[in-house]
């Protein structure tokens, strides 16, 4: 399942490579895309939408405390 979410407080390109780069390695995220420029995030998830959202949340808030998931 893909689906695109709105980050804010997405301050540099930086940390949006950053943010793509950790997600990629999470378990139920099949392919992972930040966007600096538009403030997205498109995700296509395999298995329990809720479980890997809630590691989304939770790697993003480790990495960018800032950066709000909406």
């Amino acid at each position: 399942m893909k689906k695109t979410y709105r980050l804010e407080n997405l301050d540099c390109a930086n940390c949006a490579a950053k943010i793509e780069r950790e997600l990629k390695k999470l378990e139920g995220v099949e392919d992972a895309a930040v966007s600096f420029l538009t403030q997205r995030m498109t995700l296509e998830i395999d298995g329990a939408e809720e479980a890997v959202l809630e590691q989304v949340h939770k790697l993003i808030r480790r990495l960018e405390p800032d950066v709000r998931v909406r």
